[in-house]
């Protein structure tokens, strides 16, 4: 007898909910990268947990593509971040203007 697949769902609402305040409310962007983060983890939470729940691989196999694709773009989301602050030293979310046509 395992936990129930709400149980789940909502630590992964939680986790979501969390990710989206965060996004919201922080104008950094490190703070607000680590959010779209969080809530990329809860969407596999709940992949893995619906997976499990039908006893099926498909959940996990996606879960797993997720993961692979959110390290790539993490690593060309910090690398532009990086370079943003070594030209203008700040990263601050609302202050950024350098692509505004």
């Amino acid at each position: 007898m395992g936990v129930p697949v709400g149980w789940y769902v909502g630590v992964g609402a939680a986790l979501f909910a969390i990710g989206l305040a965060g996004l919201l409310v922080r104008r950094n962007v490190v703070v607000m990268l680590m959010a779209v983060e969080l809530m990329i983890n809860a969407v596999n939470l709940n992949f893995v947990a619906f997976a499990n729940l039908h006893g099926h691989y498909d959940g996990l196999v996606i879960a797993l593509f997720v993961i692979g694709v959110e390290a790539a773009e993490l690593g060309v989301a910090l690398a532009v971040i990086l370079a943003y602050h070594r030209h203008r030293e700040r990263l601050d979310a609302d202050r950024i203007t350098l692509l505004k046509g």
